[in-house]
């Protein structure tokens, strides 16, 4: 018998006769073995690539884990980066642009974004798109915080050249000698009219002296103005001293200055007069900071010890009757 072949047995003959497949049959055995290898085929195929994975694949995967692997570094550095920045950030704010008197850069300035409709569009459609958008949103925060600290420090660096000239030009005295601090009359804040008899906010401090006695410019600067009946400060001086920074004396009787003078802390711009809304001779003081009156006992730094200011201090506290 040959292997493989198919036999049946013939009673009449009594033994095994060879069956002979038809062209039909042949084909049907073909086509039924042909489609079972290739089921069998496709199931361990399956499997397999249920289980291993092709070269291709291995690639693949080697280079998507180098991908996340690297996205984390980079990640980790720009996270190392803004930790950076921020630090400046707060150094600049909070102490250089104290130091030199200037107002920090206003947090929209810092956080502000970056224009532009879709900046991000040529990086959308990809498999790794969220992750490539969420990085470059990152980087350009980034940078775009840096280009302003950049900016930032331009403007300390030119504080800092002008420290010398600002720190003349700063009122730093006060305007009439009053080393033992008997002509401090009224201070800054709510006082009571001396004319109205009722309240009213006084913004800035009276000292009393006798009519002509020196008025001294408190701080470098240039004489905006001396002009005679200025409102309620009758004879009144006016001097820029550059940096937002301005002060006022007014009553005076008469002035030593004139507008467009340059003067230096300590000359005599004038003397204690009782002209405009006043009760008495006395000088009228303000330091005007950006436009807006402050209390002028913050800037007698220069001639006052620190138990003479907390007595200056004490009595310009006192809500006393101002005169003027």
């Amino acid at each position: 018998m040959g292997i493989g072949s198919k036999y049946i047995f013939n009673p009449e003959s009594l033994s095994f006769e060879k069956v002979r497949l038809s062209i039909k049959g042949i084909v049907v055995r073909v086509f039924t073995f042909f489609t079972a290898s290739i089921v069998v085929a496709i199931f361990y195929y399956l499997l397999f690539a249920r289980f291993f994975d092709s070269p291709q694949e291995r690639m693949l995967r080697r280079e998507n884990e180098q991908m996340a692997f690297q996205y984390k570094i980079m990640q980790d550095k720009l996270n190392q980066l803004e930790e950076v920045l921020v630090d400046l950030q707060e150094r600049d704010d909070n102490i250089y642009r104290v130091i030199f008197e200037s107002e920090p850069i206003p947090s929209t300035v810092r956080q502000a974004g970056i224009g532009g409709i879709n900046r991000y569009e040529n990086l959308e459609g990809y498999s790794q798109s969220k992750l490539m958008i969420e990085l470059a949103k990152k980087m350009d925060n980034i940078s775009k915080q840096a280009y302003v600290q950049s900016k930032s420090y331009d403007e300390v660096i030119e504080l800092a050249k002008n420290k010398a000239e600002m720190l003349l030009c700063i009122p730093a005295i006060q305007p009439v000698s009053n080393k033992d601090l008997k002509r401090t009359a009224s201070g800054y804040g709510m006082r009571i009219d001396p004319v109205y008899k009722i309240p009213r906010f006084h913004e800035g401090m009276d000292f009393t002296a006798p009519t002509g006695t020196d008025v001294f410019v408190t701080g470098n600067g240039v004489v905006e103005s001396a002009e005679r009946n200025y409102g309620g400060y009758g004879n009144c001086v006016v001097i820029d001293h550059g940096f937002g920074i301005r002060t006022l004396y007014g009553h005076l009787n008469a002035f030593n200055v004139r507008a467009g003078q340059k003067v230096s802390r300590g000359d005599i711009i004038g003397f204690v007069g009782n002209t405009g809304k006043s009760t008495g001779p006395h000088l009228h003081y303000e330091v005007i900071k950006n436009n807006k009156a402050v209390n002028p006992v913050n800037y007698y730094f220069n001639d006052l010890t620190p138990d003479q200011y907390e007595r200056m201090i004490e009595i310009s506290s006192s809500a006393a009757q101002s005169f003027d």
